[in-house]
């Protein structure tokens, strides 16, 4: 006697009943198929919304009115905030940038890097400062130009296509484009 291997496909559906029954089985190709509309209180145990118990958020740190004050949630306030550089931190900046970086020395034991020779940043303005940096260095040659602003799209340069069929003699002939 052979066990039967498969899972039995009408066990938990429902089955239509008096004279739906009857015209089921007068109408479907195969009357021993499932109806596919699962019985509630077999199909999922338990049912879903049966439990008693309410859900609880659990406390984070953000429903702590105390440690989540209004001011830190409001991003309609949260304005950028300005940072200002001054002439004197610019001009400091620069002069100690154009200067050549400190290199570790190629010895195998670990030493202080070796500064480079800077002169003391002296008290300039900032237009000084940019005379005294192009002085020594060329900043922009025909080899290295400044940046460019990149754009997403090629700029169109107008190059004549061949042109269309046209009468030889007319007045204004169509000139196309690519």
């Amino acid at each position: 006697m052979a066990t039967k291997k498969a899972a039995e496909s009408t066990l938990y559906h429902v089955h239509p009943k008096g004279f739906w029954k009857k015209f089921r089985d007068a109408i479907v190709v195969n009357p021993e198929i499932s109806s596919g509309i699962p019985i509630a209180n077999l199909n999922r145990y338990p049912q879903p919304a049966s439990r008693s118990e309410e859900y609880s958020t659990p406390a984070t740190k953000a429903s702590d009115p105390a440690q989540n004050p209004y001011w830190k949630r409001d991003v309609r306030r949260a304005y950028p905030q300005l940072s200002v550089v001054t002439q004197s931190d610019l001009t400091t900046l620069l002069i100690q940038h154009s200067q050549p970086q400190a290199v570790a020395p190629p010895s195998e034991n670990e030493a202080a890097p070796v500064p480079a020779n800077a002169p003391e940043v002296m008290d300039l303005d900032l237009a000084g400062a940019i005379a005294t940096i192009t002085s020594v260095t060329q900043v922009y040659s025909e080899t290295k130009l400044p940046p460019k602003v990149t754009t997403p799209f090629k700029k169109w340069r107008p190059e004549r296509a061949p042109d269309a069929p046209h009468d030889p003699n007319a007045y204004f002939p169509m000139l196309l484009y690519k």
